[in-house]
């Protein structure tokens, strides 16, 4: 029989089974009687040698912890569902968590607990910058800084209801210059409401409240009232906002006051895709805009937004986007499609010139490049010119570089700027970027596995102190089933299954191996009437006497055995079952 193993992945929370060597459907009986086995070999008070002594009080602990849990049911479903995270994260064990459903409903409830005590424990700043620059006045004579915006915020938790956010916006053009002060009082009334006191000082001085209650489980409704100090007018908006299904959402506000308005939005995010759309009738004018962001690879995104104003709904070109995006590998289909792309806008913007005064459409993409920072590109036309947006985004702080490169739409030119940097990132990707992805990455696999090796010598050290513990034993089962010519196992090997069918070369023993003999540990699992098994699911590693060789790679076991005087072999993956002597032997 030839067991292999598709994957080093196999079913997850089995580690105390197989520290016991119990099937998931253990009776309790089965787990009593596989305690005390274990238990007897390495009971601390057995060991005489104060080396070993260590080792089995280690192991012992181990064992005692693996009965504990799955000896009650109710950890032993925990566990089962959860694995250790379940365990120690806090849940509340009672009769009323009987059933999986309501465990985890109180799996839940506690993490969320505990993410709310970490951001009570740490400030949460937040950030950003953006520079405005412009090529025709620098190009003029009148320099490159067109202006700049700086807004800040500190949020902190006071206690478990109440947080207290202080933040603060600076803005500067070429003539004037102006700033806001603005701190937020918010208070958890009750699982389901909050309230919020806003004031702000600088160009726009007022006082506010916002109240916000879920009012079923899919809706939501925000009250929000303010008063200007400059001018005495007070501002109402009520918003109401519905789940719509698993991953999307709407939204309809109502606001009454200097700028009365009614806007309808609409959000959508899954794995891959991200979109949002709004729609906005204010005195006198129209508005509408739209972004649509989709997941390319684990790193790298690509984004297309549109904004129109007064008198005309703007519907993106998210087809054709679809179509670069899954052509993407192409490049000169991709640099056909973004031309195609380019002419429709430049239409559509002359088009609607004659009707709207603010039309706009961005297309670009992004990368991650650290675990905490993103950088994007944005290629923006409108009616106002057209723009190149630098983005550079880590962890709550963002820098936006927005630069004009022309206030006239020439065809030629919209389309340089668009084509330009498209082919440039291309060819860095393909010629400066890959390569020297690839040599990092080289590097780091290096270095991890210069540090799995240690890990692995550890865990094989550990396992053979493991193995001398139970050669006593071992040794006693193997010379019963001599005496009546029954099971003995002569040879098995854990690990590598290449280096297992080199096994007749030798070079198996070392720590790089990527192999553990296991010839104890599996002498000491016979039974008394002769038979071995090791349970289907149950991932071999944990068995103790055993370890993992090649961590990250699929394993398997072989066994020779002999039985009734005669030899047999055995090779099973390493979530398979192993039951020996097989049926007919």
């Amino acid at each position: 029989m030839m067991g292999e193993e598709a994957a080093p992945t196999g079913p997850p929370n089995r580690e105390l089974y197989a520290l016991l060597n119990l099937s998931p459907e253990a009776s309790d009986e089965e787990i009593r009687k596989a305690y005390r086995q274990w238990a007897q070999v390495y009971h601390p008070d057995k060991i005489q040698s104060p080396q070993m002594k260590e080792v089995a009080t280690e192991n012992f602990q181990r064992i005692c912890e693996a009965y504990e849990i799955l000896s009650d049911e109710t950890k032993r479903l925990i566990y089962d569902l959860y694995g250790m995270e379940g365990l120690t994260s806090g849940l509340e064990l009672g009769p009323r968590l009987s059933k999986p459903d309501e465990i985890k409903e109180e799996l839940e409830r506690i993490k969320r607990r505990n993410e709310e005590a970490k951001k009570m424990a740490h400030f949460q700043p937040t950030g950003s910058i953006l520079f405005n620059l412009s090529v025709p006045d620098f190009l003029g004579g009148d320099g490159i800084m067109r202006g700049m915006v700086m807004a800040s915020q500190v949020q902190s938790q006071l206690s478990k209801d109440d947080a207290i956010a202080i933040g603060g916006n600076l803005a500067a053009n070429e003539k004037s210059g102006g700033g806001i002060a603005t701190a937020i009082l918010r208070r958890q009334i009750s699982p389901v409401s909050s309230i919020e006191f806003v004031a702000s000082t600088g160009l726009q001085s007022l006082i506010g409240m916002q109240t916000t209650r879920q009012l079923t489980i899919h809706s939501t409704a925000t009250i929000n009232i303010s008063k200007s100090l400059s001018d005495g007018s007070i501002n109402l908006t009520n918003t109401w906002t519905r789940q719509l299904s698993e991953t999307s959402s709407g939204n309809i506000e109502l606001a009454l006051g200097m700028r009365s308005a009614i806007t309808v939005g609409w959000k959508k995010r899954d794995e891959n895709v991200s979109a949002a759309g709004e729609f906005k009738i204010e005195s006198g004018a129209l508005g509408a805009s739209a972004r649509y962001t989709r997941k390319l690879s684990s790193k790298s995104h690509g984004r297309i937004v549109g904004r129109i104003g007064r008198y005309v709904l703007l519907t993106i070109l998210s087809n054709l986007m679809y179509d670069v995006q899954e052509d993407r590998n192409h490049f000169l289909s991709c640099l056909y499609m973004c031309g195609a792309i380019i002419v429709l806008i430049l239409l559509w913007i002359y088009f609607f010139n004659l009707f709207s005064n603010a039309l706009e459409i961005e297309v670009g993409g992004g990368r991650k490049i650290s675990e905490f920072s993103t950088v994007r590109m944005m290629y923006t036309i409108g009616i106002k010119g057209i723009f190149w947006k630098l983005e550079l985004h880590r962890g709550s702080q963002k820098l936006i570089v927005p630069i004009l490169l022309s206030s006239h739409l020439a065809p030629a030119f919209a389309t340089g700027a668009f084509i330009v940097p498209t082919s440039l990132y291309f060819l860095l990707k393909k010629f400066v970027v890959k390569p020297y992805l690839r040599k990092r990455e080289k590097q780091k696999a290096l270095e991890n596995m210069e540090k799995t090796w240690g890990q692995v010598g550890e865990a094989r050290a550990k396992a053979e102190k493991a193995q001398q513990l139970l050669q006593t034993v071992a040794t006693r089962k193997r010379n019963r089933q001599v005496e009546t010519d029954g099971l003995i196992v002569t040879k098995a090997l854990y690990g590598d299954p290449k280096a297992i069918e080199r096994r007749d070369e030798g070079g198996v023993e070392g720590v790089d191996s990527g192999v553990i003999d296991v010839t104890v540990p599996m002498n000491f699992l016979v039974s008394d009437s002769g038979q071995l098994k090791l349970h289907e699911g149950v991932k071999k590693s944990g068995i103790m006497g055993f370890c993992d060789p090649c961590p990250g790679q699929p394993k398997q076991l072989y066994v020779a055995y002999t039985y009734h005087s005669q030899t047999f072999e055995v090779t099973v993956g390493d979530y398979e079952e192993l039951s020996i002597p097989q049926e007919g032997q």
